[in-house]
């Protein structure tokens, strides 16, 4: 998979995990079927074959129960025991932005943790767009296979609907994947 691609990619992951479907959004997952059947075939026949309106109000309570009440998709509340959410560059992802010469407004995103999945995937897409792959491939391995499958194989057993047990997987195993392309394609820098 060509970078452009996988800047696609990340950039529809960040957005499934930013915040819940709206109306345009359960559109384009209608018009698009094969990108539903790339998500998980449970998540094509549930999308194709529901209401939009039904569909909405059913993965706002899925999202909503998954990922704001019951449990946030921040690295450091999922990896560090005491619960709280490190900040500047204390925290390990915003050193990591820091140290490869990247910033992250805070400021143009309602998310408010710099470790937050969504901001992660972001970050991801930005290195495919400017073909970082070295850095792409360490921030893989040293944060989000780290934290996000044990995550969300956790949160994927409470999930209520097909679309967002099928996007659990999907994550997972699209992480799994790139790091390998990545692997095979970037030098070992030891790291």
């Amino acid at each position: 998979m060509d970078n452009r691609a996988r800047a696609f990619v990340y950039a529809f992951l960040s957005r499934l995990f930013q915040k819940e479907l709206g109306t345009k959004e359960i559109e384009d997952l209608k018009t698009n079927p094969d990108l539903l059947t790339t998500i998980g075939e449970d998540a094509k026949n549930y999308i194709l074959q529901k209401d939009t309106k039904e569909l909405e109000d059913e993965l706002n309570i899925d999202f909503n129960s998954l990922f704001v009440v019951n449990s946030q998709p921040v690295e450091s509340l999922v990896v560090d025991s005491t619960g709280e959410i490190l900040v500047g560059l204390q925290n390990p992802v915003m050193f990591f932005y820091f140290e490869n010469g990247y910033e992250i407004d805070m400021n143009k995103t309602e998310i408010l943790a710099p470790d937050h999945l969504c901001i992660e995937f972001g970050f991801m897409q930005n290195l495919a767009f400017k073909d970082e792959d070295r850095v792409a491939k360490r921030f893989l391995q040293n944060h989000l296979l780290q934290w996000v499958p044990p995550y969300l194989i956790g949160i994927q057993k409470a999930a209520t609907t097909p679309f967002y047990k099928d996007v659990c997987d999907f994550t997972i195993d699209y992480l799994f994947s790139d790091y390998e392309q990545l692997a095979e394609e970037v030098e070992d820098d030891g790291v």
